[in-house]
């Protein structure tokens, strides 16, 4: 079982769970970073690292962000992987928790 970016890392995109991820797992877009579920060893380095509390078990993703599971998967083959941790991007606090943020991608 992998883990899955979801809602909340938009606009945020946090990369503190980039830097304890033991297999390069994520790969990272312009407003948000996602996991590749076929690299991700399920190891949960990653969950409590992210400061918007935005990774979850793929088999414990809130019902109204299901869509991110197959997001991550899809997007993880066009993003490039991302292994270090940068700054979060500029406005990431006043995003931090606010929802519905999927039209930002």
């Amino acid at each position: 079982m992998a883990f899955v970016v979801t809602d909340n890392c938009i606009r945020c995109k946090y990369t503190d769970c980039v830097e304890v991820c033991p297999v390069d797992c994520f790969h990272e877009g312009p407003e948000f970073l996602v996991i590749d579920p076929e690299e991700c060893i399920d190891c949960t380095l990653c969950v409590p690292e992210c400061p918007a509390n935005a990774i979850y078990p793929a088999n414990e993703v809130p019902e109204a962000m299901q869509e991110f599971i197959a997001l991550n998967a899809q997007l993880a083959q066009a993003w490039p992987v991302i292994t270090e941790k940068k700054p979060a991007l500029p406005e990431a606090e006043s995003w931090d928790g606010q929802e519905n943020k999927r039209q930002f991608l």
